[in-house]
């Protein structure tokens, strides 16, 4: 299957490991992957924070970007809400576009759950907000997890509450965002782990800046590169053509 790749601002700009990760898993397991360099963003921040004309012009451009691909995949569940239920308000025209946040694309799409990968820690699942309640992911991360050799899961308490990004939300409401992710920490700390996982970049972002702040030794690390663990699929040895990610900042908190 030709699969396309939509990396995300975050993902571009601060979390180049992530991207490197699914291309390495998805060549792996025997796909043709893609990268086009002409992408930006999604537009969710401008959707959600009222710039609904910007918004909309960027999921067009998306749309146009993206037009050649069988499928397309995104380390990021906000990301793939943003497409598929938020593109559609913008634009009845851009309604199906077939944009997949990476467990759906494995489980559901390719039909794999166990991946491969190996991974010799402890480490307990944050499902995002999007994840849940946008895009429903369920327990598709947990069952490609539950796959992986030599990792130990824990369950996190109360794994349902907002970490407290929320993209701009953390912003405008600081003291509250704080509040809420000393919570997710200390709920995080109960488990024992020491790598919490997500499937969005962003919530890591936010999780894990705490999480260093404490100095906790927790870190925070995305889903695609503990599949992509062991497989000699996380640093692949060749981005396709035109690809940025893979020359920009590296991640401090990569395993």
């Amino acid at each position: 299957m030709r699969i396309g790749v939509f990396v995300t601002c975050w993902g571009d700009a601060l979390f180049p490991a992530t991207g490197r990760a699914i291309v390495g898993l998805l060549e792996h397991l025997g796909h043709e992957v893609t990268f086009e360099p002409a992408q930006t963003c999604c537009g969710q921040l401008h959707w959600t924070t009222g710039y609904h004309p910007e918004a909309t012009a960027l999921a067009r451009r998306f749309a146009q970007i993206f037009r050649d691909h069988e499928v397309v995949v995104t380390p990021s569940a906000s990301c793939a809400a943003t497409v598929r239920t938020a593109y559609p308000r913008m634009d009845p025209a851009l309604a199906g576009l077939r944009v997949y946040e990476l467990s759906e694309l494995l489980v559901d799409v390719l039909g794999v759950t166990d991946v491969g990968a190996t991974y010799p820690h402890r480490v307990t699942y944050q499902p995002t907000c999007q994840s849940l309640r946008a895009l429903g992911l369920g327990d598709r991360p947990l069952r490609l997890l539950r796959a992986v050799r030599d990792i130990e899961l824990a369950d996190l308490p109360e794994a349902g509450e907002c970490c407290g990004f929320g993209g701009a939300f953390a912003m405008k409401n600081a003291d509250t965002s704080v509040a809420m992710v000393a919570d997710k920490i200390a709920r995080i700390h109960e488990t024992g782990a020491d790598v919490v996982c997500a499937t969005d970049d962003s919530c890591l972002a936010h999780i894990g800046g705490a999480l260093s702040r404490l100095r906790s030794g927790v870190r925070a690390v995305h889903l695609a590169e503990i599949l992509a663990s062991g497989l000699g699929a996380g640093e692949p040895t060749e981005i396709p053509a035109g690809s940025r990610s893979a020359e920009q900042a590296p991640r401090s908190d990569a395993p």
